[in-house]
């Protein structure tokens, strides 16, 4: 006999949606503020490709997460 398949279930737990929305935003708004910081500071001699590279996927990472658990806690089931 066949069993009855579980439902799909977020890893996440719901109520954990908020505050997660706040911390990966805001840790991807300070990590962009890093990068601009660094591009007005730096002279072009002196800038790393790497480094400019880096910190825009991690920003970029951490934004995209925030934005999906943003439009998670508002019910936006994506």
């Amino acid at each position: 006999m066949m069993k009855a398949p579980k439902p799909i279930t977020s890893p996440v737990p719901d109520a954990w949606y908020p505050t997660l929305t706040v911390i990966m935003l805001a840790i991807g708004l300070v990590i962009t503020a890093s990068f601009f910081i660094y591009e007005a500071t730096v002279s072009r001699r002196n800038r790393s490709l790497a480094k400019e590279l880096t910190t825009g996927a991690i920003a970029s990472v951490f934004l995209g997460f925030g934005f999906l658990f943003l439009l998670l806690s508002c019910g936006v089931y994506v």
